[in-house]
């Protein structure tokens, strides 16, 4: 039995699992952003009010990237957790066994084993969402390098500078990681809204650019024909270099099956293997992905 959690900037979830498909929930509660205290007694009160044995295990998703080597979080949108020893330091507070992984890491790892990439040895979940980000799990378990930085693949000067057909002059638009050029400046719902407007002047949500899309408008078939161009070659590379045979896609994109085969279509044509089925697809789970690849990896670690 896994208490597990999902916690992001404004809210955590909860959930307690008997197996990774197996999960009861246990409701949500404001995330404490400023106050460490607050933060431990939020994890603590459903932590006790879950109704299972003490020491009981915690498996924790949480929008942050974990260093393996040193169990630091950087966690920009909880300050109160942002440097910390999360795992070990919860650990002694609650009394309980404490694993943390990163949330891409945990939808990832949900994909793999319970979602798409279930038979599949070498999985990469990539996130849509409001930016780009993504996960590695090969034989059931994460892969987290140096840093906590693998599956990464949103950031790194390596987009395009002209996309689409006919051909389009794309700026090397400044990243919030401190860099120029990264796939997360153009991918995704915010990629797709400043790609919008430059290319029309227009500033619309990525939700309006896609009805627009999908209602037959030409200029917002520009903006996605633009963006899967300047999407595809990154993550084929990402591909050549992992070797994954499948990749879920999760994130608001995620859930576009039309922008998906056509992110597909691309990515096959610019990878070394020929494939006929398709390798880019949505994700299979799409309720609640982050408590179960916490469930999964709270299983894993507590049987290691």
């Amino acid at each position: 039995m896994i208490i597990c959690f999902d916690i992001g900037g404004s809210g955590i979830k909860a959930a307690l699992a008997r197996s990774p498909s197996e999960l009861t929930p246990l409701g949500r509660v404001p995330t404490p952003l400023d106050d460490f205290a607050a933060f431990v007694g939020a994890i603590r009160g459903v932590a006790d009010a879950a109704g299972a044995p003490a020491g009981t295990p915690i498996a924790i998703s949480i929008t942050g990237v974990v260093d393996p080597a040193t169990d630091s979080i950087t966690v920009a949108n909880i300050p109160c957790a942002d440097g910390r020893r999360l795992g070990p330091e919860l650990a002694a507070a609650l009394g309980r066994p404490v694993f943390v992984a990163n949330d891409a890491d945990c939808f990832a790892l949900a994909e793999a084993v319970e979602g798409a990439g279930r038979g599949h040895r070498i999985v990469f979940g990539a996130i849509l969402g409001t930016g780009v980000g993504g996960g590695i799990v090969v034989d059931g378990h994460i892969v987290n390098g140096a840093g906590g930085f693998a599956g990464e693949w949103g950031h790194g000067p390596v987009a395009a500078t002209s996309a689409g057909n006919p051909p389009i002059a794309i700026p090397r638009f400044p990243c919030g990681c401190g860099q120029a050029g990264c796939v997360d400046t153009v991918g995704a719902a915010r990629g797709m809204e400043r790609l919008h407007k430059h290319l029309f002047g227009i500033e619309l949500p990525s939700t309006a650019i896609v009805e627009a899309w999908q209602a037959g408008d030409a200029e917002a078939a520009r903006t996605i024909d633009v963006q899967i161009d300047l999407l595809a070659g990154p993550l084929a590379l990402v591909l050549n270099v992992v070797g994954a045979s499948i990749v879920p896609v999760g994130g608001g994109l995620g859930k576009v099956a039309e922008f998906v085969a056509l992110l597909d279509a691309e990515v096959r044509k610019r990878i070394l293997r020929r494939l006929s089925l398709p390798l880019v697809v949505p994700s299979r789970l799409t309720l609640e992905p982050g408590l179960v690849g916490a469930a999964i990896l709270g299983f894993t670690e507590n049987a290691a």
